[in-house]
């Protein structure tokens, strides 16, 4: 037993610098918590649309060109940009009519502007849109090619489409009167 009482007297200066190291040790403080990432901002509305001047002829042009092609049911022009059209004008041989459809339009009047005459027509909803149907032979199919640099589509609660009169829509028209 006296053994085993030497043995710890020389272990106890050993014993007594190592609890005093310990002691000395700093207290090591977890790092503070990353600060909370900050929330994205929201998606940027796009800008009101400007007021319209009070002469329609002064509107901005919609953006886009006319295109002719002919299908099974015969001539066609499509206004657009790319493959994304925002009116077309349809003959349709048998029944000798030309359909005007305005594509995202709805089934509301459609007022049609041109330099020479105003006119609101009734519109059908058809897939994709609102369409009228005029007789090849009405003036006011005339008065749109002859407008003087662009001619409207309008219809209440949506942007007024301010359209060119190029050829396009002129061979679709003299398509249609054979």
């Amino acid at each position: 037993m006296a053994r085993y009482f030497a043995s710890r007297a020389r272990l106890a200066p050993l014993t007594a610098a190592l609890v005093l190291a310990a002691g000395c040790v700093p207290q090591v403080t977890p790092p503070p918590p990353a600060p909370a990432p900050t929330p994205a901002p929201a998606p940027a509305l796009p800008p009101a649309p400007a007021p319209l001047a009070a002469d329609w002829q002064d509107w901005p042009r919609t953006p886009g060109t006319w295109r002719y092609t002919r299908d099974a049911a015969g001539p066609v022009a499509s206004f657009g940009t790319g493959a994304t059209a925002v009116a077309t004008a349809r003959c349709d041989r048998a029944a000798r009519t030309v359909t005007l459809t305005r594509i995202g339009g709805v089934a509301a009047p459609v007022t049609m502007r041109t330099s020479a005459t105003t006119r609101t027509l009734p519109a059908t909803a058809v897939a994709g849109g609102a369409a009228v149907a005029l007789a090849a032979s009405d003036r006011l199919l005339d008065a749109m090619v002859f407008s003087r640099g662009r001619f409207t589509l309008e219809q209440p609660g949506i942007a007024p489409l301010v359209l060119p009169p190029w050829a396009e829509l002129a061979r679709v028209i003299e398509d249609c009167r054979g």
